[in-house]
């Protein structure tokens, strides 16, 4: 019975070709515009870490004064060098880094290659098990090289390839800033967005992930800057030695607590630290401190650019503007043809095979529509970056997921357009077409 219907419908539809290209049209765009701007907003809005998320915590403590604050009474999200170090040194979590970025120069040991500089970060060796950092080669260093700053180094999948040719380079030398580094792991392909261990100052999102990564007492002791700070008074000597021992926030810092005892007890151990520093002089204000876990964190930081949601909420609006005026057209199709219905009902036709006829229309044309939206989608992705911002629009990827999705939104969305259409033509009364006829 249903190949039946396919048949009618297919009949139908090119019986009046232009109404049905129409219709086609606006699905088409309606759900391309839709599934483009929804590819962007699901990759910002996304869970960076789904499995860990609530483990992870961002403490935040504020030293300044309350006229330096922001508006919103927010902590900077990123901590001094000398709060950074006093939270590595007392330990109070299960695992946890002070993270920060640095851009060095990287001269790979292929001959013939020229100096590429790269962004990394200088972190501790316990962030690569906190965040379930893969590797390809190797793993991160020990924290017995954490504290002898030693000249140690993990690099991404795509500088081994640039370096090694691929290869396994574990206990390789790779010269970074002019230094001798010894290559202990090969990260895999790695670049969550968005990238949740470093928002202060990038708003969460890079193009590329990381290229290399560099024990943070090593980068120190090197004097690889990091080119993001917020300070409320200026550092009273120049250079990174006077950035290090001024009051300006520069280093993020994520925590693993496992339980809610843990959580609980380091909130009380910031309140206390914020405390002591305030008797010290240091902090200038009540003590201000957060500790959130990742996706409260990443909410209150606004990591989810509103841009990206209007744009989705447009291109949404624009789908339903679309899905009505299609209702308009599936009526007016459907009810030109009651004469029609009226014979097929006389002869017996159930009202449910009507509705059954007319939706599997709907559904045929739901289908083309969604055929021309993918294509519309691939292009849309393509150039999206006209809309939203580049580092926006870089999210956008083409993949089954998308365009399955695609094909399923633009069927579903004209079923449910042909609905009221085919309810109302299966309500067509045959003795009154029958007698006008």
């Amino acid at each position: 019975m249903f190949a039946y219907y396919l048949e009618l419908a297919f009949r139908s539809l090119r019986r009046s070709p232009g109404l049905t290209a129409l219709m086609v049209l606006a699905i088409g765009f309606g759900v391309s515009a839709c599934m483009t701007t929804w590819s962007v907003f699901r990759a910002a809005s996304g869970d960076p870490i789904p499995w860990k998320s609530s483990q992870l915590f961002v403490p935040q403590m504020d030293l300044w004064s309350s006229s330096a604050r922001s508006a919103d009474g927010e902590p900077l999200d990123a901590l001094t060098y000398t709060d950074a170090l006093a939270l590595m040194r007392d330990h109070r979590a299960v695992r946890q880094s002070a993270i920060y970025g640095i851009a060095p120069a990287v001269f790979p040991a292929r001959p013939g290659q020229h100096p590429l500089t790269l962004g990394g970060y200088a972190v501790f060796g316990e962030f690569f098990r906190m965040l379930d950092v893969p590797f390809l080669y190797g793993q991160g260093w020990s924290a017995a090289e954490d504290a002898a700053a030693a000249p140690v180094v993990v690099i991404s999948r795509a500088l081994n390839d640039k370096a090694f040719g691929g290869a396994n380079s574990i206990g390789r030398s790779l010269d970074v800033a002019g230094h001798d580094y010894r290559v202990v792991g090969v990260v895999d392909d790695w670049n969550p967005q968005p990238a949740y261990y470093d928002v202060f100052g990038t708003g969460g999102y890079t193009r590329e992930g990381p290229a290399l990564f560099v024990p943070f007492t090593r980068a120190i002791a090197a004097g690889l800057e990091n080119g993001r700070t917020a300070c409320d008074v200026e550092p009273a000597s120049p250079g990174f030695v006077g950035l290090q021992r001024s009051d300006c926030a520069w280093i993020t810092f994520l925590a693993e607590l496992d339980t809610p005892a843990q959580v609980r007890a380091y909130r009380l151990y910031l309140d206390d630290y914020a405390a002591a520093q305030r008797r010290a002089g240091r902090f200038l204000g009540a003590p201000n401190n957060r500790l959130r876990d990742l996706p409260a964190f990443l909410a209150a930081e606004r990591v989810v650019p509103g841009d990206t949601r209007v744009s989705f909420l447009v291109a949404l609006g624009l789908l339903v503007v679309c899905l009505f005026n299609t209702v308009g057209l599936l009526l007016a199709k459907f009810l030109r043809r009651s004469g029609e219905i009226g014979v097929r009902r006389a002869l017996g036709a159930a009202r449910g095979a009507i509705y059954a006829q007319f939706l599997t229309e709907s559904a045929m044309v739901g289908l083309a529509g969604g055929a021309l939206g993918l294509l519309l989608t691939g292009l849309g992705v393509l150039g999206i970056g006209a809309v939203l911002q580049p580092r926006l629009a870089a999210l956008a990827r083409l993949d089954t997921r998308l365009l399955v999705s695609t094909l399923v939104v633009a069927v579903l969305c004209t079923v449910l357009a042909g609905l009221y259409p085919s309810f109302r033509a299966a309500r067509v009364q045959p003795a009154w077409q029958l007698k006008s006829d």
